[in-house]
């Protein structure tokens, strides 16, 4: 076992049992010195392990990124595929993670040569990640799109849908949650469509290509960002990114998807964000009436202000009738008292995750979680300025009982 596979296995110990104390309704552990001597809270999230895709990293090759300039040194068009933008992840019982790029380069009009995708990629204990065997590109051979495609082939492409969240069903098929609808998505294990897109009634984006002459009732890439799925997989909870024309700006709507059914049981709550200037990254189901959300502002490097994880309990309320929100990470100041990340964390302690997107958690054990950024390869620059962002991954124990 490396320090650092030790390192994690110590500090999951610690976690259950400073948990179990809070839970029972005891004082939770006092606090222990970090590398620095200081005291370092025990209700406190702690950083365990960190993981890093190189932002340069290349897929299926396949010529890409002809509609874009480039940015941050990075010439442009690309030889073959980024494997970058993701915007999802679902962590395999082989250890493997499978990840959701998104449409690729941000729009539809630039987005045309951009495979949708899903890769697999296996951590590594030295914190390097790589892509293996067992991924798949989204594709519609049988025609369940009835409109026009981009491709011949009917291989999906970033200017046919923005894919931002998914889900694995029981039998083995995927769910995606698609934001220029918005849709829902159901392929197979192999990515191939298995019905038609399945539109949100009575709500429609700017980039929906159905809309015809008709109004939109929601803003531009604020359809689904984030979806839970119920244990049995019967029931999907998509989560728009913004508000429905008419709604407070300041609220989302987390709707259930039927998928026995084929259809919307009505919207399941409302969630309430923290400003109306900031958006959700991605939603993820505890048990049935807990959820971690991603909440973010849109700043990234020395503008990054707000990054947070919230659990979401909707057995309970606020004073504003809304279910009851309680921070479990802050991610603009993840303790690392254990030294995990020192080239990030310094003398400070803490290791920042200042990105502009950061749209990808999963609930890894009783009392961790894996979150990651989207890095808008080549684009976003937030850990260091005029370098294009890698795709990290952080591996977070949390005070809160995740059973």
């Amino acid at each position: 076992m490396t320090p650092r596979s030790r390192r994690s296995a110590a500090a999951l110990v610690l976690a259950g049992a400073v948990a179990a104390g809070a839970l029972a309704g005891t004082t939770a552990a006092s606090a222990r010195p970090d590398r620095f001597g200081h005291d370092f809270p025990a209700q406190s999230a702690r950083l365990l392990d960190r993981h890093v895709l190189p932002a340069a990293t290349s897929g299926e090759p396949v010529p890409s990124g002809a509609a874009i300039e480039g940015a941050n040194g990075v010439a442009v068009p690309f030889a073959a595929q980024p494997v970058q933008g993701f915007s999802g992840n679902l962590v395999q019982r082989d250890g493997s993670w499978l990840v959701l790029s998104d449409n690729g380069y941000g729009a539809k009009s630039n987005s045309a040569d951009f495979l949708l995708a899903v890769h697999r990629l296996q951590p590594a204990d030295d914190g390097s990640l790589a892509v293996v065997p067992g991924g798949f590109t989204l594709s519609d051979p049988h025609g369940e799109v009835t409109w026009p495609l981009t491709r011949e082939d009917r291989r999906l492409t970033g200017a046919d849908f923005d894919p931002e969240s998914f889900r694995q069903a029981p039998d083995g098929t995927f769910w995606f949650g698609e934001e220029f609808g918005p849709y829902l998505l159901h392929t197979d294990a192999a990515g191939r469509l298995l019905e038609a897109p399945v539109p949100l009634p009575g709500v429609a984006s700017p980039s929906n290509p159905t809309l015809g002459g008709a109004a939109p009732t929601l803003g531009g890439s604020k359809g689904f960002e984030g979806m839970a799925i119920s244990r049995d997989g019967r029931y999907l909870f998509p989560m728009l990114e913004g508000p429905v024309v008419g709604d407070d700006p300041q609220d989302l709507r987390v709707m259930r998807y039927d998928t026995q059914q084929h259809r919307y049981r009505g919207e399941e709550f409302t969630y309430r964000l923290e400003s109306p200037k900031n958006a959700i990254g991605d939603f993820a189901r505890v048990d049935d009436h807990r959820f971690l959300v991603l909440e973010r502002d849109g700043g990234e490097g020395a503008t990054a202000v707000f990054k947070a994880v919230f659990l979401v309990d909707t057995s309970r309320t606020d004073a504003s009738g809304h279910p009851l929100k309680t921070q479990l990470v802050n991610l603009m100041a993840v303790p690392d008292p254990d030294g995990v990340a020192p080239e990030l964390s310094g003398t400070s302690g803490y290791v920042t995750f200042p990105f502009q997107t950061i749209e990808s958690i999963a609930v890894t054990g009783e009392h961790t979680i894996l979150v990651g950024n989207d890095n808008n390869f080549p684009f976003s620059a937030g850990r260091t300025p005029g370098v294009p962002d890698d795709d990290e991954f952080l591996t977070i124990e949390v005070q809160a009982d995740l059973r």
